[in-house]
């Protein structure tokens, strides 16, 4: 696939990205797209490799290796190569319902598990597919897929995240009805609310879902499935339920406590994305002029340092409770160097003159004023012993603080929905289902996603949504062709 000595002929490319002191000043996607003659060398260095990890998605002592969704990437590259990019769209969208979506914030597991990089630069995959499908949406080649016949069978998919969406997609292409209920007042889930616009344009979602209801998926906002009244009339209106509602529960910081200036990550996302398309209500929660903390190292606290940076924050200092190796080594596989300076980091230091980032430092305590308000918090430094931390009491410093982010993970789904449909939970907190299954112990309804795995990537949710719609229409049908 591509070209045999293309590995050896060109260097690895990148989308250039806008200079961090510029980009802070919108909230704009800041990566330009490459000329289609340089696109094309890209696609030329996917080399001829004997086994392509890249799209394996194989499990290895608890590591993925390539893509979950066993995306096609040789044949996809060797068609971006030949210049071919029907075929290349086509080959695409057979695995990924939304490669405009993983094109953009997937952390491009197939590039760290490509066999070119352990001896250089790994081929460049995941901004070869977001070309793929931006050239086929410009040039008309991503078109309605209307299903030619209906079944006579309806389904109901909770929450209208990527893996949603993606059961809907394919259940709907099989010719079943499919209604998709969300709770906020805009679909998307978490691409809508939960991650930045300068990541995500909201523009790409709406699109998608315009396409999508085109093609037949019905989509109702505002509807809150949380009793057992509204779960009973979704069961006896619909064949099957399909619940995406996601892992959006925090996990707590118990030294916060529930103060005015202190947030969870998700909620301040939402309000600043909110704020920026004009729906706000009230006075929205800002890092405007505040000292900003934000306890976490993934990628959720990474979009609140970059959010504080554009709302003109005082300054942002990040806390992360583990060593900068332990952190790094988490971000690298097959041995690959990648450095760990993500585009917030950057922007930090462009901003502020130094790295946001304090590793091995952890809340102690917060201060507040006489209002009672947050006005400090004191960090304590840690130590760790293998995988086990001790705090070292009194180690750390007072910083200001006017504005606390708490992005130090998720502990499981809500359990509202999954009471009131007496779905039982895992000892992960997650619904329950069988190990390789999606079905629940309540019939006739299914679970997807996050909800079901954990909290994890956008491309694990789409792969989740797909292997869920085969389920569903096995059960509905008595066999499956997706």
């Amino acid at each position: 696939m591509g070209k045999p000595t293309g590995f050896m002929e060109y260097t690895r490319q990148v989308n250039p990205a806008l200079e961090p002191l510029a980009r802070i000043e919108h909230y704009q996607e800041f990566h330009s797209r490459l000329s289609l003659e340089e696109r094309q060398e890209q696609g030329a260095r996917c080399m001829n490799c004997g086994v392509p990890f890249c799209q394996s998605g194989m499990e290895f002592e608890g590591k993925v290796y390539g893509c979950p969704l066993h995306n096609l990437i040789p044949e996809w590259n060797d068609m971006t190569y030949k210049g071919n990019p029907s075929h290349a769209l086509s080959r695409l969208l057979k695995t990924n319902n939304f490669p405009e979506f993983t094109g953009r914030v997937c952390p491009a597991l197939c590039e760290k598990a490509c066999v070119c990089g352990l001896h250089g630069q790994p081929v460049t995959v995941r901004e070869n597919e977001l070309e793929i499908i931006e050239q086929g949406f410009a040039e008309g080649l991503v078109k309605p897929r209307i299903p030619a016949a209906r079944s006579d069978k309806t389904v109901a998919i909770v929450g209208s995240g990527p893996a949603g969406l993606a059961a809907a997609d394919l259940l709907n292409r099989r010719g079943h009805t499919v209604t998709v209920f969300e709770r906020d007042d805009r679909l998307g889930g978490l691409l809508m609310y939960g991650i930045p616009n300068m990541k995500l344009d909201k523009w790409v979602i709406l699109r998608r879902i315009d396409l999508m209801a085109r093609e037949g998926v019905r989509f109702r906002v505002g509807v809150n499935v949380n009793t057992p009244e509204a779960a009973r009339q979704l069961l006896d209106q619909f064949d099957c339920v399909l619940l995406c509602c996601g892992a959006g529960k925090p996990r707590p910081l118990e030294q916060a406590g529930d103060l005015p200036g202190v947030s969870y990550a998700l909620p301040y996302l939402k309000a600043a994305t909110r704020s920026l398309m004009n729906l706000h209500e009230g006075n929205p929660l800002s890092a405007a002029g505040k000292h900003v903390v934000v306890v976490g190292a993934g990628d959720t606290s990474a979009d609140c340092v970059a959010t504080a940076i554009r709302q003109g924050a005082a300054s942002v200092t990040q806390l992360i409770r583990k060593p900068k190796t332990a952190v790094e080594q988490s971000k690298n596989l097959w041995g690959v160097e990648i450095p760990f300076q993500d585009y917030a980091e950057e922007e930090a230091v462009a901003k502020f003159g130094q790295s946001p980032r304090r590793y091995e430092t952890v809340v102690e305590s917060v201060q507040t004023d006489g209002e009672g308000k947050l006005c400090a918090v004191t960090t304590a430094k840690t130590c760790w012993e293998g995988r086990k931390m001790r705090v070292l009491e009194g180690s750390g410093e007072t910083i200001p603080a006017d504005l606390l982010l708490i992005a130090s993970g998720f502990s499981g789904c809500e359990e509202a929905v999954c009471q009131s449909f007496g779905v039982e939970l895992s000892h992960r907190g997650t619904a329950a289902t069988a190990p390789d299954g999606h079905a629940t112990n309540v019939p006739r309804v299914f679970t997807a996603g996050d909800m079901r795995r954990g909290p994890s990537l956008v491309v694990w949710a789409i792969a989740e949504g797909r292997t869920a719609a085969r389920e569903v229409d096995e059960y509905l049908m008595g066999y499956t062709n997706l």
